[in-house]
């Protein structure tokens, strides 16, 4: 049933992207819009059928960095939220500096990131990383704040450890929120590969783009960025699917 709705999920968004792709071909032929400005859409489908090994193997990469950073910044954020979660002393000193991490403009310490870490995979992955953090966190530790208090002293009542019930029912309790922070992180870290890869990369959908624009080639332009959207759409229906396998048994299951 879960693969069945994850295939229906697909086939909606691919319908929903065909009808608009359906109306800018009928609109740029109309009123024959030049290429350089907006490319009809069977130019830019024509295109990726031309780069398709080229955008495969770059967007391989850009999704191999994106992954390492929301692995790498989902899992950090998730012990931070754990501790402040654990402690209210924890809570008041680290919930500032990760206000101050949210607040750091990522196009602006892009650039740092590559001069700290050179133009391999790692500024990439940091980045992503970065961009990923904050809204884990947040739902993190609201989700693990969320166990109802009495069910907590029920537990406390049976001697269960702080150990215990942080296992058996504040990360349950958690897991809802989890998964909303993992849709938005996802999507987050693409962001923040491409960002790293316009700043200093030879290779990445966010090389193409940036060589696409500076060249104002739209067509490669826009097929690398409807491979990344691809990514992102196909990522988020696999999220999905494991929310609705994990949380059968919650509402939210039902709703998405």
């Amino acid at each position: 049933m879960t693969g069945r709705r994850t295939l229906v999920d697909l086939a909606a968004a691919f319908a929903a992207v065909a009808g608009i792709a359906v109306i800018l071909e009928i609109w740029t032929r109309s009123l024959q819009v030049p290429s350089y400005l907006l490319p009809a859409p069977s130019a830019v489908i024509a295109r990726m059928a031309t780069d398709a090994g080229l955008l495969a193997r770059e967007g391989s990469i850009t999704l191999a960095e994106a992954a390492g950073g929301f692995v790498l910044g989902t899992g950090v954020a998730f012990l931070l939220a754990a501790v402040m979660a654990w402690s209210r002393p924890f809570e008041r000193t680290l919930f500032p500096i990760a206000i101050l991490v949210k607040l750091t403009p990522i196009v602006a310490v892009a650039p740092l990131f590559t001069l700290w870490f050179g133009f391999g995979t790692a500024p990439k992955v940091a980045i992503a990383a970065l961009i990923t953090f904050f809204p884990m966190l947040v739902n993190s530790f609201v989700g693990l704040r969320s166990a109802d208090l009495q069910e907590v002293a029920f537990l406390q009542t049976l001697g269960a450890s702080s150990r215990e019930i942080f296992r058996h029912l504040r990360v349950p309790s958690a897991l809802p929120y989890l998964f909303s922070g993992a849709r938005i992180s996802l999507n987050l870290a693409l962001i923040g590969a491409v960002i790293g890869e316009w700043t200093g990369a030879d290779r990445g959908l966010g090389r193409v783009i940036f060589v696409a624009n500076a060249n104002l080639d739209l067509t490669a332009l826009f097929s690398a960025v409807l491979v990344l959207a691809s990514i992102g759409v196909a990522a988020n229906a696999l999220v999905g699917a494991a929310e609705r396998r994990v949380l059968h048994w919650h509402p939210i299951a039902v709703a998405t």
